[in-house]
Parts: structure tokens; sequence; C-alpha cells
């Protein structure tokens, strides 16, 4: 064996050690306090076991990395049902197994499940163990085909009352202001009954901070030991409440951001760590950080986790220019005026970075957009959403699904999933450098640097866009057996600084 091939492999042995070491400590010790010192035999038997140990990612700098040591990509979607009981039933038009075969089918790695807080503790201070069921009935599909599932405390508009969902009933404290007109999504943000229940809830009103945290901890406790989960997600497009003229672009509300914003995600994160110690935990900033205004999250005081993900949104069509058809003006200047935003947000935070949503539109030149963005940004993504379920609160819920009928896979939208359903590197065994696909002439390119890793980059080409197969140009890496003919595995070259890909239709 070459002495470079040696060293690169004796790389990926001590690297898995390491991590098994690691793993295995709590184990350990817990021996060593029972029984005395372990031997090598029992030390061998406990790192065994510790290669059963569920998968799951971690973030290294800004990237999300597997039990194998790549850098995973991500291409989901949003599965998240708004109408109680606030989970989707095992029916077609809602998510069965024939849903989950049909994400693998087609590529997507990951899932952002809606689970709310109004269906965790519909009474305060009461977990409904019947509804995490629901939801676990939907993660274990997901899990058991490898799909990674983000857990996400979902809200727009509070509540009902407001034309919204997420939080219960009973933690609604609008001061006893009615609301005025009857607006719907976004409309009601702006009326001063919804404003001042957000108010009270940033301002810790009657304690809902330590119910919220409860919540969080319970859905931890439940799934802390769960295959595929990529985390906990705390709320999802926060909204100022009656601060929101002080919060808008270009400046922002840093003193928001750092206390209310920061310390109730925080307060929620610490809960999760008492049962979860180990799991991604992800922060969201402002919804207005959608329209450039920054976010202030981990500013002054920094958040003491090492596993934090940054979660935030890109809808590029400004409504009034949608209505004009000029997407093609609006699109590009707000991918990266908030791209840019949302860079400084993660980097300041500590936090990997991933786009839990955009879309919500049939409209190609938004896909377009916000597809070649994410690429060269080397961002992972999920789509809002998979499918339209009678969404109470998403702007043109009839467009913004991958199918014409929920009940039927067969009604999926092919304008939308020939855009959607891109070659792409689902795990790297090295540091993205640059990635881009065109789904008219599915040319795909990638390039990285090679790093230690326990298993061969995977990279997924779409049977959609390679209906007759595909050639592969590469240097750096060879080509291994495909494990299935959407799927091409490399293997770095010893020595290699770096692997260069191309791949053409043929």
């Amino acid at each position: 064996m070459p002495r470079t091939q040696q060293i690169s492999s004796g790389i990926q042995r001590l690297v898995r050690l390491v991590r098994l070491t690691l793993l295995a400590l709590p184990a350990l010790a817990l021996i060593a306090a029972c029984d005395g010192a372990p031997t090598a035999a029992t030390t061998e038997s406990v790192a065994a076991e510790t290669l059963k140990l569920p998968e799951r990612l971690h973030r290294e700098g800004r990237w999300l990395v597997d039990n194998e040591n790549r850098i995973v990509l991500l291409h989901g979607v949003n599965a998240v049902w708004k109408l109680a009981p606030y989970a989707p039933p095992a029916t077609a038009e809602g998510f069965t197994a024939a849903d989950a075969d049909w994400l693998l089918a087609h590529g997507f790695n990951a899932v952002r499940l809606g689970t709310l807080f109004a269906g965790v503790m519909p009474q305060r201070g009461v977990i409904d163990a019947a509804y995490l069921q629901q939801i676990d009935r939907v993660l274990q599909l997901l899990a058991a085909r490898g799909i990674w599932v983000l857990l996400d405390f979902h809200e727009d508009m509070y509540n009902e009352r407001f034309q919204g969902e997420g939080f219960p009933a009973w933690a609604v404290y609008d001061d006893g202001v009615p609301l005025l007109l009857k607006l719907g999504f976004p409309g009601n943000l702006f009326e001063p009954a919804t404003s001042i229940a957000y108010d009270n809830f940033w301002n810790n009103h009657a304690g809902l901070w330590d119910q919220y945290r409860a919540a969080w901890r319970a859905v931890a406790a439940k799934w802390a030991g769960q295959d595929h989960l990529m985390g906990y997600e705390l709320i999802n497009e926060p909204w100022p409440g009656t601060r929101y003229p002080l919060c808008l672009p270009p400046l922002g509300c840093p003193g928001f951001d750092e206390q209310q914003l920061q310390g109730l995600q925080d307060h929620a994160r610490a809960g999760i760590r008492e049962v979860d110690a180990s799991n991604l935990v992800w922060f969201e900033p402002l919804v207005l950080l959608n329209y450039g205004a920054p976010t202030y999250l981990g500013a002054k005081q920094a958040v003491a986790d090492s596993n934090l993900g940054f979660s935030w949104h890109l809808y590029c069509s400004l409504p009034a220019l949608s209505q004009l058809h000029l997407n093609k003006l609006s699109c590009p200047i707000l991918d990266t005026l908030v791209s840019g935003a949302a860079a400084k947000g993660a980097t300041r935070l500590g936090a990997a970075s991933l786009v839990t949503e955009f879309g919500a539109t049939d409209d190609s030149t938004e896909l377009v957009s916000t597809t070649t963005t994410f690429d060269a940004q080397l961002l992972g993504w999920m789509y809002w959403a998979y499918k339209n379920w009678h969404d109470p609160t998403t702007s043109g819920s009839g467009v913004q699904g991958l199918f014409a009928d929920d009940a039927n896979l067969g009604s999926v939208k092919t304008a939308k999933l020939d855009l959607l359903e891109r070659a792409y590197p689902q795990a790297t065994a090295g540091t993205p450098l640059a990635l881009s696909f065109d789904p008219t002439s599915a040319v795909f390119s990638y390039r990285y640097a090679p790093r230690s890793a326990a298993a061969p980059t995977d990279i997924y080409l779409p049977a959609l866009h390679y209906p007759h197969g595909y050639s592969v140009g590469v240097s750096g890496a060879r080509v291994l057996a495909a494990s299935t003919s959407t799927h091409l595995l490399l293997e770095n070259l010893p020595g290699a600084t770096e692997v260069d890909v191309e791949v053409r239709a043929q």
C-alpha cells in the first residue's frame, strides 16, 4: 500500500476511534462505577455497541456533519399539518409510508416536521402523550428510510383566535383587545390584538417561558435517542409584537433580539439539554430577516452550546412585484440581501446554516432564482411545502404543495419537480468548494477538498434528469460501484487535494 494511502487510512481509523471513545465515555464511566475499571474486552464490547448509535448530524463551522465525518447537504420539504389535531392523518391526503417512499425515491433527504406547542401541551402544564405518538408515526416512517427529520414548533400568528395556529388557547393573553378585522395571513400580524399576544409571550407573562420550555423538554425526552433526528427548531417565524416598526429593515432591533428573542430560545434550549445533551438545537431570527433585516442573535452574549443551527427563510417575491410579474427583478435582489444577512447571523451565533423555508409557489422564475442561489452558496434547503394540507396561513396556499391533489401522488406538478429534484451531493467526504446544476441541460459540476471520512461521497443523480444514464468526468477520486442507479459514489484518491466532478446526461 502506498505511504500516502496508509496515512489516509490511518487518519480515518483514528477519527473513528476518537469518535467511538467519546461516545462510549458515559457507558465506560457507569461500568467503572459499578464493577471497577473496565477490561480491554469490556472496552471493545462498549465500542461495538456505539456502532449501533443513532445516525445524527452535528455542527462543524457552518456545516452539518454525519457520523461518518462527511459534510451533509440537505434538500428537503416541510410537512406541517396546521389544523387540529396538528399532525397529519394516516391517509392518502395526509402522510403514509407511500409518502415517505416517494420522498426517498425523488432524492429528498430531509423533512421539517411540524410539532406544535398546541398539540404537545393543549392544557397548561399537561403533556399530551397521544399527540407525541401521532408525530412519532410520521417520524418513524421517515427515519426508517434514512431521511433526516427536524422537529419544528411551528406557529403563524400565534393561535386560531388570530386566524393562525401554533400556541394553545390557554397561552393567549391579548389584554381583552378584540381582533378588529379578519385580514388573515399576514395581515393580522399588524392588528393590535395579535401583537399584544406576542408582547405578552416575549415578556414572559404568567410564566409562559417555563411552559414552553417544559413542552420542548418533553419532546426532547421522547426522541433523545431517535435515529436520523437532526434536532429541534425552537420557534417558527417569530414576530416582535407591537415593537415591529422598530425592527424593520435595514436596522433590525438589537435590543429585542439580544434579550427577548435570544432569551426565550436559550431558555427552551436549556430545557432540551437536560434530556438531550448532543443533538442540534435550531435558533430562528425574526421573520423580518426575510426582507433583509439583520439579526443580532449572539451579538452581545454567546449561546453556551457548540451544536447550534440557524434556521432562516427566503421568499424572494414581494407581493406587489409578483402581481406585476417582476420576479426577475425582486428575486435576485432579495436573494442577495437575505442570504447575506443570514450568513452574518449564523456566523455571529456560531451555528450551522439551513434554509428551512422557501418557495410556496408554482412560479418557475422564483424557483430557478432561489435554487441557483442556494447551489452557489452551498446551502441546504427545505421547500415549503410537501402538500397543501388546507393551510390556513400560507399566501397562495393552493400552489404551495408539490401535488395538484394531496391524495394522489400521481398528480405531482412536473414543472415544479423538474426544478426541485436536483443533482446534488447528499454527503461529501470533503469540504464543498463549488456546486452548480442546470436542470435544463442536466449538467452537474461539483468541487470539494477531500477530508478523512468513513464512507464515500454520495451524489444523488435523479433519473428525472438522467433517464438514459450519465457520463462522469472526475479528478482526485475514483468512481465506486453505485449503490443504486441514482447514486454516484466516489472514493478520494490518496494524496488528492481537490476533487472535481462533472456529470452529463447521455
